[in-house]
């Protein structure tokens, strides 16, 4: 029940998991204290062992818990406000952008004629992009959870990106929900909330990794323009000391005190001129992320960053089609080259970190159209291609979600019969 307190009896968790799974008791209300980690979680506020806050995709976010040892009090409350004042953000960014600065360069008349002028190979070649962009999506998932098959990574990963990126404050719902069909498919909360590290922290990395990419690729194309290689050199070293903390917290819990001291340092710091009178002490969240995540990274760190990276690609590859398609036939502009619109997307995406709507809608969209048309695409062309590619990924994605939770919700009700 709600109110439950210490841990569970023996019996307790999975007759919980058992009514709600047969539809007697919505999730939130009936989950009991479970231990995750040396500490007791209830409903959604389990203790992932992570450092401070990571995304795993847009809008998805993972938040670290209590130290080992330390029992989380009642359940917390928060405000009723939030979702509401996320949703209302969301709306707010999707009407300045699509109503109000999308037709000030490009109509959507234009577009949508465009559009109806792609060819047909590229139309079927996007197609292809759009399935292999949603079957990539559960090799993260499985590299981070050994023993984990495809079929339940699938069923798994699609539906919490669909939760995470539907609703308001999303990550944190999706999180409870990949706990939870986890949990049916026979895995400890431990093990949830491991592979649910692994998979925040790469995505991260994936996600800082490629604007650097991206503006090699312009270097690399002839593009030697003095400000690309700045932006080349400061990310290459942001990357390289994001990749050193990680292997030093990797290394022992030497390490990783000294990391979680450094951070509380310049965190404190921050805090005390925003909010004087809080602190924070990432040392022990540090610690306990080395201790959830060390075992697995140590021997599939090449599995679980090719993972992470693999989705970013075949994300871009349906963009570069979209586009590629919409520059064919006459009196389409300059032709943006593959170079360009990886740094374009790259770039873009990196504002799907940034919580300010949910699944970057808007923010990201404004970007990217904004630098395709820097790179010499046109109005018209930069604004359909940014639909084409949220409909060849954000669409298909969202509905396998919700294919894929009706299918969980059928399939684990088998499971959980006596």
């Amino acid at each position: 029940g709600r109110g439950c307190v210490g841990p569970p009896s023996p019996d307790s968790a999975t007759t919980c998991r058992r009514d709600w799974l047969a539809g007697k008791t919505p999730l939130i209300w009936c989950r009991p204290a479970e231990r995750i980690g040396g500490s007791y979680a209830r409903g959604y506020d389990y203790a992932a062992p992570a450092i401070g806050s990571m995304t795993t995709g847009p809008g998805k976010a993972v938040t670290g818990g209590p130290a080992p040892g330390k029992a989380v009090g009642a359940r917390r409350h928060r405000p009723s406000w939030r979702p509401a004042l996320a949703c209302s953000a969301t709306v707010a960014v999707l009407v300045a952008v699509f109503a109000g600065v999308f037709p000030r360069f490009a109509q959507y008349s234009q577009a949508w004629s465009s559009i109806q002028r792609v060819p047909a190979g590229y139309l079927t070649a996007l197609v292809a992009a759009a399935v292999i962009n949603v079957a990539v999506g559960a090799w993260p998932l499985q590299a981070a959870l050994p023993g984990l098959h495809y079929r339940p990574a699938f069923v798994v990963g699609q539906t919490s990106f669909a939760v995470s990126n539907a609703v308001p404050a999303g990550g944190a719902i999706g999180l409870g929900v990949e706990y939870d069909m986890l949990a049916s498919y026979g895995f400890s909360a431990r093990s949830a909330a491991s592979a649910a590290a692994i998979s925040s922290t790469f995505n991260v990395f994936a996600t800082l990794v490629m604007p650097v990419v991206g503006v090699v690729a312009l270097i690399a194309s002839g593009e030697e323009r003095w400000h690309y290689v700045v932006i080349a050199v400061v990310g290459v070293a942001a990357v390289a000391a994001a990749v050193a903390a990680f292997a030093l917290i990797l290394r022992d819990d030497d390490g990783a005190r000294a990391v979680g001291r450094l951070a509380d340092r310049f965190v404190n710091a921050a805090l005390r001129r925003l909010r004087p009178g809080r602190t924070v002490d990432l040392s022990a969240k540090v610690l306990d992320f080395r201790s959830a995540v060390v075992g697995v990274i140590k021997t599939r760190w090449l599995a679980v960053a090719g993972s992470a990276l693999l989705p970013q690609f075949t994300s871009w590859s349906v963009l570069f089609l979209a586009l590629r398609g919409l520059q064919e036939g006459p009196n389409t502009g300059q032709a943006v080259t593959w170079a360009e619109s990886l740094a374009a997307f790259s770039l873009a995406a990196v504002l799907s970190s940034i919580p300010v709507t949910v699944g970057g809608l808007g923010t990201v969209d404004a970007a990217l159209t904004g630098l395709l048309v820097g790179f010499g695409a046109t109005g018209s062309q930069a604004l359909a291609t940014d639909l084409v590619w949220r409909a060849g990924t954000l669409v298909p994605q969202l509905s396998a979600g919700a294919l894929t939770f009706f299918w969980w919700r059928v399939t684990a009700r088998r499971r959980a019969a006596p």
